[in-house]
């Protein structure tokens, strides 16, 4: 499909869209928008600095892995709030995540980003459409992420397409790491995502938690932090379904297969509750 790009001058500012994503509740179509929205930015040190610090990324001159979600999250905000979008963004579920690196993310920028949605899918419990983010420099693509999102509030005619499995390799325990009560909200003040399901118990419970949930980015991101030696600096991809959240606060291990050119990891917690399942492999050329 062809996609109307709007171009922006800057990244939207968040408040407004917190609040226009507060007060949209219902479903207002079945198909997705052609749209896109694209945007220059650069990167902050100091921003990047604390995103390393919070998910505990070693420092190094390229960009970590999931950083590109974090620097184009303003334009999925005005996206997924845009009066063209059929859904409310309250109640959608980030089911999975791919990245892939294209090639080594050096440098500070400038970078395009740019977002738009497609492949809107019948689900057992809903309906699922992907989020595709990308990030470009002056020679092309960098960087591109596709979350993989579930709207519960839509059913869709249609067969569902079986998910294709993995044979599955031996994991040995590689780290294991605590998230104390207040990571949803340290990952929010870097990141930007202040989805009250992250922030405090209470305000949890009104989303049917009992506690307060990590971000699913923040456990992938701290993941592959743990897996940088597994990982090349490009030309790879990295994907991962998401399962049971991460109660705050918890302590949580990970498990890995050995260091190859492909490989698979699960985020495990305590009584052995699967938290993430994931892979990484070369790009396929």
């Amino acid at each position: 499909m062809a996609i109307d790009w709007l171009d922006l001058d800057t990244p939207p500012a968040l408040p407004g869209l917190f609040l226009r994503a507060a007060l949209r509740r219902k479903v207002t179509g079945r198909q997705l928008p052609d749209l896109g929205l694209r945007c220059r930015v650069e990167v902050d040190p100091q921003h990047l600095a604390r995103y390393r610090q919070v998910c505990a990324i070693a420092d190094s001159p390229y960009l970590p892995p999931v950083y590109p979600h974090v620097l184009a999250f303003g334009l999925q905000m005005q996206l997924l709030t845009d009066r063209r979008f059929p859904f409310p963004l309250l109640g959608l579920v980030h089911l999975e995540n791919r990245i892939r690196v294209l090639r080594p993310l050096g440098g500070l920028g400038p970078f395009q980003v740019s977002v738009q949605v497609a492949d809107l899918q019948p689900h057992d419990k809903g309906a699922t459409f992907s989020l595709i983010t990308r990030l470009e420099d002056q020679l092309g693509l960098l960087w591109e992420g596709d979350s993989r999102i579930l709207c519960r509030a839509l059913r869709l005619d249609g067969q569902v397409q079986p998910r294709a499995e993995r044979t599955p390799l031996e994991l040995t325990s590689l780290a294991d790491w605590s998230a104390p009560a207040d990571t949803g909200r340290r990952y929010a003040r870097v990141a930007g995502d202040y989805n009250p399901i992250h922030l405090f118990a209470v305000t949890a419970r009104l989303f049917g938690f009992p506690r307060a949930i990590a971000h699913g980015l923040w456990n992938k991101a701290r993941s592959l932090a743990a897996l940088q030696e597994h990982l090349p600096l490009a030309g790879y991809e990295v994907e991962v379904r998401f399962q049971k959240p991460v109660l705050l606060p918890t302590h949580v291990a990970l498990q890995a297969s050995a260091a190859a050119p492909a490989g698979q990891f699960h985020l495990i917690g305590e009584q052995d509750t699967p938290h993430m399942a994931g892979s990484w492999q070369p790009l396929q050329r």
